[in-house]
């Protein structure tokens, strides 16, 4: 079962080929094959769901400065770079000191190798792919601007290259999402919680993102308007998506009730409404309300909206945890889940963490249906209703945390394992047993010594080393606590 998309994947890049003026006049018809390796790429790109505007050749200084208004203009997510011959550095170069975008070096030669039998000069321009790539890369560095990542390899049959591609792709989603997106702050700090302080606009700088302060009576109107025709379709909804079993050993944790399902199924059409009213795309919450008030009602009711909200590509985070969100969109936007998660329990005899939260939840990364289940009492917590419990798929894993330094600029701490279907305790919890390299004792120490928010998102797959490129392009320091695999 999967929840769709509120909104499509979507980033607009650019792609512009490199070349050598001088070599046209020299060998006729080498300008138009290359033109066509252009095209090749143009549909590859394309087919990775972003949309592409093309600026054709540069082949000299003059020519790059001529495009080079309008690339600007383009409003890109990322520069693609198709180095399809040799070409002098001036064309890069007018590029690279003007432009502050990532771009990507692509290198893929049409030829597995020369035929060196019948090899000449046209056959080796056609594949001339990488000859520039240093001189590009030097000259970039010479300019004080990142070095360019290189995308190497064949135009046909390589899947290593289509991968990269791929993922360039996916982080132009997280990029134009990121720079465009507006995140609702609500509530305050859960009292005592230092590290989820977060300056507003600092967050806008490092990010992009605007972030909009909402109040809590904002969403209780949307509560307090709910029809019960809508009420009773969100009801339906959930009971089709979510199972709702037996209590199991913990005390606090019981069958769901009606009275808990009406009020979960009403706070999520006031999400809902809150959301669309506000235009936002994600939202970092807490609040606790008067003992015994509506508000405390719908403002500790919140997950099970929360999740299905998550799982439609719109993180909700709770605690007020505006860092953690975002690392939350980034994984959403990389289409590999983004849960809210932290430690629990170490299982020393597995060497395992338990990772996992009391809510909000991405359920399109759930290992099978998801429970629900009534709660007496959200531990540490006002009020009492609905939790979600499950695990996530088993296989590769990938944490985002992101922490602040002493200087106020944020920092990624990235870190790959592995999921796996043992037990975890029915407590209306997500939980998934998580296992990291070396060992898990290692690791929980490496992690905590880089200084990380005690929140961290959550995704499937592996994925560490796109994180690590997504924190380059936004010139924010980021660290891998587990080794490459």
């Amino acid at each position: 079962m999967r929840i769709e998309r509120r909104k499509p994947l979507t980033a607009r890049v650019g792609l512009v080929a490199v070349g050598h003026h001088t070599y046209w006049e020299q060998f006729d018809g080498l300008l138009p094959e290359l033109m066509g390796k252009v095209e090749i790429l143009r549909r590859r790109l394309e087919g990775h769901g972003v949309e592409v505007a093309s600026f054709g050749m540069i082949d000299d200084a003059a020519s790059a400065y001529a495009v080079l208004p309008a690339i600007q203009a383009a409003d890109l997510d990322v520069l693609f770079v198709d180095m399809v011959t040799y070409a002098t550095s001036s064309t890069f170069g007018v590029l690279v000191r003007a432009l502050r975008l990532p771009m990507v070096l692509v290198a893929l030669q049409p030829r597995e190798a020369l035929d060196y039998v019948h090899g000449s000069t046209y056959m080796q321009l056609c594949n001339d792919d990488v000859c520039s790539v240093p001189e590009f890369t030097g000259v970039a560095l010479r300019m004080g601007r990142p070095v360019p990542p290189v995308v190497l390899g064949m135009l046909h049959g390589d899947p290593a290259a289509e991968a990269e591609l791929s993922a360039w792709c996916s982080i132009a989603c997280v990029l134009h999402d990121l720079r465009r997106a507006r995140i609702g702050l609500m509530g305050h700090v859960l009292e005592a919680m230092l590290d989820m302080h977060a300056d507003p606009t600092a967050i806008t700088a490092a990010f992009g993102c605007h972030v909009v302060l909402c109040e809590p009576d904002e969403i209780l109107r949307h509560y307090r308007e709910a029809t019960p025709e809508s009420i009773a379709r969100k009801r339906e909804a959930i009971l089709g998506f979510f199972d709702t079993p037996d209590p199991g050993s913990d005390p606090i944790a019981e069958k769901l009730t009606e009275a808990d399902l009406e009020t979960a199924a009403r706070a999520a059409v006031a999400l809902d409404g809150f959301v669309a009213a506000k235009d936002l795309d994600g939202l970092a919450y807490y609040y606790e309300g008067e003992p015994g008030s509506e508000l405390r009602s719908l403002v500790t009711n919140l997950i099970v909206g929360n999740s299905l909200l998550c799982a439609a590509g719109f993180p909700m985070c709770g605690e007020y945890d505006l860092k953690t969100c975002l690392a939350m969109l980034i994984m959403d936007r990389l289409d590999i889940g983004g849960s809210f998660a932290e430690f629990h329990p170490v299982d020393f005899q597995r060497d395992s963490v338990l990772v996992g939260h009391d809510g909000p939840h991405h359920l399109n990364i759930a290992d099978g249906r998801p429970v629900l289940r009534s709660l007496r009492k959200y531990h540490g917590k006002p009020g009492s209703g609905a939790g979600v419990e499950f695990r996530i798929k088993e296989g590769p894993m990938t944490m985002l945390g992101i922490g602040v330094r002493a200087d106020g600029r944020p920092k990624f701490i990235i870190a790959e394992g592995e999921s796996i279907r043992w037990p975890i305790p029915p407590t209306g919890n997500t939980n998934t047993h998580g296992r990291f390299k070396p060992d898990v004792r290692t690791f929980l120490k490496r992690w905590v010594a880089e200084g990380p928010t005690h929140h961290f998102a959550l995704g499937i797959g592996h994925h560490a080393h796109t994180l690590v490129q997504i924190a380059a392009c936004l010139d924010i320091e980021a660290t891998r606590v587990t080794p490459d695999a």
